[in-house]
């Protein structure tokens, strides 16, 4: 049976479904499959499956203590009548590229394929192991994680949800997502700060208050949670299929991903389908100009010291990269992962061996792309193909003209709808600005031709019902606060 440790102590081993309810291991390290040996399976048969029996594949694989019908129950109740097209994650040929469309559910970003599933899998964790207190989700975001989040977990009997998200550091689409946000379970809260100050005091009240009252536990939702990461893997799979399917590649050909990516989640999941059988030639890190990734997958440098900029693609403004640990676990040793943690969290920074360095660039590649570029792609890849693509996408579909693919095929993972970011697509596109997100979309619309999101287009007449805004040395008080009362 696959058990899970922490990437700082071996000899904190969980079960799958423990791992799922604790989010994060109790000496601030990530839960991570023991063996990944344990994790392999036929990637021929799963690209004949169609994405539920895929998703039932790959969740059998890491939760195996759940067992097949809970599993079939999961996928069932997580992906039934909840995204917009049968695919759930289309891939889009786009002139020589193809864009992997990750945002067609319900709150219109790629974190929805695993915050749909995140609930059930916890819920039913904590049926299996008798856990008998509530569970209080505690996530930082940068701007989607947290909408996703909200809704995937409103009213779920047994949980409550915190989000704390940067003022003033996210889209206003994405922050009226939030705040408009129903369910009695539910609080989203501003914290005047980065998302790292954010996500910086989220982790460090797993550590502090696991238990912030009597009767409550802590758990997440973000991708630090093995149960949030997972079900991102399973869209490797779909996009390798597609790419058989149309004939673009054979079965056993290698294919590039390329990423936009933060906190590192998103490109892990990548690296997990590779470890389970997927043939992968190299993934792509894209980040903008807060480029810390980039650095250190060009020299293996981590320094977390450097200015923090505000940009387009708020997603992506992060300097701690909290999934990057995984990835030094395996490649590094619980060890060495412990100590460059240790020394992230007192000095900011850590570098990493040559001989580390080497083993992680022969599967991953940084490449940033500024505002500029981004705006470029956008307005280009509109004029050229007519297609529109958000911020985020941009800077993928800019960082993978920089690569030399070897002549394999490229699959360019895009993360939100377009319509989250209006404002920015908008003025890219050459367009003089509307005054608000919600002008923007009408026009936007009647520019392109692309349809807003249903979902979208009512966030604007809902009644605004969480308005909190905190100092990041609040937030403990806030939770403990929050966790003593019966609703919140």
């Amino acid at each position: 049976m696959l058990n899970y440790v922490s990437t700082r102590d071996n000899s904190v081993s969980v079960s799958s479904a423990e791992a799922v309810l604790n989010g994060l291991a109790p000496d601030g390290g990530l839960y991570v499959p023991e063996n990944l040996d344990e994790i392999r399976l036929d990637y021929k048969e799963v690209i004949e499956m169609d994405y539920r029996e895929m998703a039932k594949a790959v969740f059998g694989r890491f939760f195996p203590d759940y067992g097949e019908d809970a599993i079939d129950a999961i996928v069932e109740k997580s992906y039934a009548d909840k995204f917009s097209c049968d695919e759930i994650t289309p891939l889009v040929p786009v002139s020589d590229k193809h864009v992997l469309e990750l945002y067609h559910g319900p709150t219109s970003a790629f974190k929805d394929v695993a915050l749909s599933a995140l609930p059930n899998l916890m819920t039913v964790a904590r049926d299996m192991t008798g856990f008998k207190d509530e569970i209080l989700i505690l996530t930082a975001t940068s701007g989607d994680t947290g909408s996703a989040a909200l809704h995937g977990f409103s009213d779920v009997p047994g949980t409550r949800i915190i989000v704390f998200y940067p003022e003033g550091g996210v889209s206003e689409t994405q922050k009226l997502q939030m705040v408009t946000q129903a369910g009695r379970n539910t609080a989203a809260v501003a914290v005047r700060g980065n998302f790292d100050d954010a996500q910086s005091g989220v982790k460090k009240l797993f550590t502090e208050i696991p238990r912030p009252c009597e009767g409550v536990s802590l758990s997440s939702a973000n991708s630090i949670n093995i149960g949030r990461l997972v079900p991102q893997i399973v869209y490797y799979f779909s996009a390798y299929k597609s790419l058989v399917e149309e004939g673009r590649i054979e079965v056993g050909d290698e294919i590039d991903f390329t990423v936009p990516t933060g906190n590192f989640g998103d490109i892990m999941a990548g690296y997990f389908a590779m470890k389970m059988g997927l043939p992968v030639g190299k993934l792509v890190c894209a980040s903008n100009k807060n480029d810390v990734l980039t650095e250190f997958l060009e020299t293996g440098h981590y320094n977390r010291k450097r200015t923090f900029f505000k940009t387009s693609s708020p997603s992506m403004d992060i300097l701690v990269s909290s999934n990057l640990e995984r990835l030094l676990y395996f490649v590094c040793g619980m060890e060495k992962t412990r100590e460059y943690m240790k020394a992230l969290s007192e000095e900011g920074e850590y570098t990493i061996s040559a001989e580390e360095l080497g083993e992680i660039k022969k599967i991953f590649a940084g490449v940033c792309c500024d505002e500029e570029e981004g705006a470029k792609a956008i307005r280009e890849v509109f004029d050229d193909f007519g297609y529109l693509m958000d911020t985020h996408t941009a800077i993928a579909w800019g960082a993978s003209a920089k690569m030399d693919s070897d002549g394999r095929e490229n699959v360019i993972l895009s993360t939100a709808s377009p319509y989250k970011f209006t404002r920015s697509v908008h003025e890219y596109l050459g367009e003089e600005i509307p005054s608000s997100d919600e002008e923007c979309m009408k026009v936007l619309e009647a520019k392109t031709g692309f349809p807003i999101p249903e979902r979208l287009k009512n966030i604007f007449s809902q009644e605004i019902r969480h308005k909190d805004v905190i100092e990041c040395s609040e937030m403990k008080d806030y939770v403990v606060g929050k966790a003593s009362k019966k609703v919140m």
